[in-house]
């Protein structure tokens, strides 16, 4: 979880005083206010329908092979997908593999002739010349896969819970694709990943030790020899071996960025790649699917670059030219004349699009057209630049975040939405994010704020919060992003809201209880109302709570927001909007899933009453049987529906289209208390919300 009434009289003045100030720190930010200028240049962009920003790919999971001759991918046909299978020489025909599947994710052997392709709760392995099988996932025994075996031609590695009268262990499994299992290890501890060399002998794991991971090495008759300790909060994710014995890694052990690592066999620590700009953490990386070794290295921050390593190095500079501006991800097939798969993303990309390059000619060649032009994608021209920006907070740390503005708007009328993302162990990244998109197409400006505690930019930035998770420095790097943009002309003072889902719902609270002479209305999606609280659940009852590696309450407690310690309970309990409750003055939507794992239903349920209690005006909407957040496409168009009409409401952003019947009479039954807002929509059956904000 771990993806708002008016200023009055003198009150709006000195609100707006101390952020001028802040301005004035920074005037010299030209390319902010040049990208600002290039956007209300753009023609205005034409409204569309609110279900085509948040509809599923048209394509998902796609993966070429490791010989580079097929493309798998899933194919999105409303709720279901299917799975197909393309040649990549030209003019070849996509075929079907399974005409209905759940698959999440799709691996290829290595050999490039079978398919491993899991779903929620089974593991299918299919094929290309006939045949396969299905494997139960999950269960009492808690299988799931870790990874392709790269030093077999076609099998997976599984793990999976052993008990028995010694206790609890986990045990590693080869599984090739006729079904044949060895087991490799057995450990009391939960193992992260594997290694194996070229024999397919299992030389390497990481596993959970505590409040920390450790990388062993294994040698031949079993014993473990400890390679390295890695520090709370920070990853060291094993990749493979090297011919001469040196262990391959990727994240942030010994440094702050997440970057490429080897390991030597004395224990020293080499970097082989981190992010040239020196602000970003690895974010994705690709290997050569011959020697195991890292080709490609992409980074997603503020922007998205990509960076051959080694032989890739000239091809990927290439590419990412032929490509400029884009984010690209893309896999590398085995040999010189072997295809690579390009996928072209943006933030006004809905749909990416995907290119096959020949790495011997140089060119590019587009495939999956026609999916992607039956989902109906949405013009680039009709959607928002994502600007990247620094602003200087109050005690005087750089933030970072992204703003999107309306096509051809004046940016000083428009409205102001400040989005928050979940987590708080996450960040917004450069590409498509389709509720920042409708906003802007509804004319809204959005902000997007990556405050101190947000990954991506390094352990340093992350720690930076210093568990403050209240009302307190976290909530002021997302105040005073908004205030920064305000003192440059960008958004309606008079008319800011908030939104967010998760730990972004309960900054929503906070910003509507805490700073209601900024923030006129909130939106907010799975909101815990009482963080210290929530994170107790979550580690007592919760999904999350259950890993084997106990990885949350390590989490938690590296973060200093550790809910057994009584005074941090004390101290986010205190500053919580559930105990501050009756300092709410502005209206507040509230949605929720009411089979959430995540935040308990009943946790919202509880401050909503509280809220309805003191009068406050607050409406409640509950997705029944619904997760953290909504998956089918009735429960998420409900929820941009919802968002629409409250924000419209109070900002004065685009009237939404009516609701259909169907959607209609859905909210009806789902919008448990009713505010002003959506009196209209529901009827007189449910309970109503009355109370006018208070000033």
């Amino acid at each position: 979880m771990i993806p708002i009434p008016t200023f009055i009289g003198a009150l709006a003045c000195c609100a707006l005083l101390w952020p001028a100030s802040l301005a004035r720190a920074n005037d010299g930010d030209a390319a902010l206010h040049a990208a600002v200028a290039a956007e209300r240049a753009r023609p205005a962009a034409p409204r569309h329908p609110r279900t085509a920003f948040v509809s599923d790919h048209a394509s998902r999971a796609v993966r070429l092979s490791p010989d580079g001759l097929h493309v798998a991918y899933l194919r999105t046909q409303g709720q279901a997908h299917s799975l197909w299978l393309l040649p990549t020489k030209a003019g070849g025909e996509a075929r079907r593999l399974l005409a209905r599947t759940r698959a999440e994710q799709l691996l290829w052997s290595r050999d490039g002739r079978w398919l491993f392709v899991t779903a929620p709760r089974t593991l299918s392995i299919l094929g290309l010349d006939g045949g396969g099988m299905r494997i139960p996932l999950g269960g009492s025994e808690q299988r799931d896969v870790m990874r392709v075996d790269p030093s077999q031609p076609a099998a997976v590695v599984l793990r999976e819970r052993v008990r028995d009268a010694r206790g609890q262990r986990w045990r590693i499994v080869r599984l090739d694709a006729h079904g044949r299992r060895t087991p490799l290890w057995e450990d009391p501890h939960w193992v992260h990943e594997v290694a194996f060399d070229a024999s397919g002998r299992l030389v390497a794991l990481t596993r959970s030790e505590g409040d920390h991971n450790a990388i062993h090495r294994v040698d031949a008759d079993g014993t473990l020899r400890s390679a390295r300790r890695v520090e709370p909060m920070a990853r060291a994710s094993l990749l493979g071996i090297t011919a001469q014995g040196d262990l391959l890694l990727r994240g942030d052990t010994g440094g702050n960025f997440k970057r490429v690592l080897r390991l030597d066999r004395e224990g020293g620590l080499h970097t082989l790649h981190v992010d040239p700009r020196g602000e970003a953490d690895l974010d994705g990386l690709a290997l050569d699917p011959v020697t195991g070794q890292p080709l490609i290295a992409s980074y997603r921050s503020t922007v998205a670059a990509s960076y051959g390593i080694g032989p890739a190095e000239g091809r990927v500079a290439a590419i990412s030219s032929h490509f400029a501006g884009r984010d690209l991800e893309i896999d590398v097939g085995r040999g010189p004349g072997a295809y690579w798969l390009v996928s072209e993303r943006d933030s006004t990309l809905r749909d990416p699009r995907w290119h096959l390059y020949d790495p011997r000619s140089g060119a590019f060649r587009r495939i999956l057209a026609q999916e992607v032009k039956a989902s109906r994608p949405l013009p680039e021209t009709a959607l928002a630049q994502k600007i990247p920006f620094t602003y200087r907070a109050s005690d005087g740390m750089r933030v970072h975040g992204f703003l999107l503005l309306p096509p051809g708007a004046d940016p000083a009328r428009v409205p102001l939405v400040a989005q928050v993302h979940g987590g708080p162990i996450n960040h917004f990244r450069p590409g498509y994010d389709g509720i920042a998109q409708l906003l802007a197409n509804r004319g809204y400006a959005v902000f997007q704020s990556n405050f101190r505690g947000s990954t991506g930019h390094g352990r340093d930035y992350m720690f930076a919060s210093h568990g403050d998770y209240g009302n307190g420095r976290v909530q002021q790097d997302i105040v005073e992003g908004v205030r920064y943009l305000l003192a440059q002309g960008i958004g309606d003072p008079g008319r800011v809201g908030i939104v967010g889902h998760s730990f972004g719902g309960y900054s929503t609270l906070l910003g509507v209880t805490f700073s209601p002479e900024l923030f006129k209305v909130g939106v907010a999606g799975a909101p815990p109302a009482d963080f210290g609280w929530s994170m107790k659940w979550l580690v007592d009852a919760g999904d999350q709570g259950a890993r084997p590696d106990g990885s949350l309450i390590a989490m938690l407690r590296a973060l200093s927001i550790d809910p057994t310690d009584p005074e941090t309970y004390a101290r986010l309990h205190a500053q919580s909007p559930v105990a501050n409750a009756e300092k709410l003055r502005r209206p507040l939507l509230i949605l929720a899933g009411g089979a959430d794992r995540t935040v308990a239903i009943r946790e919202v349920i509880h401050y909503a009453a509280r809220l309805q209690l003191l009068g406050k005006q607050v409406s409640l909407y509950v997705e029944p049987g619904g997760g953290h957040s909504p998956v089918d496409p009735l429960p998420r168009e409900a929820y941009v529906y919802l968002m629409e009409t409250m924000l419209h409401s109070h900002l004065g952003g685009a009237k939404p289209d009516a609701p259909g019947v169907e959607l209609r009479a859905y909210l009806q039954k789902n919008l448990r208390l009713v505010g002003p807002e959506f009196a209209a929509i529901a009827g007189s059956t449910r309970q109503s919300s009355r109370n006018a904000p208070q000033p």
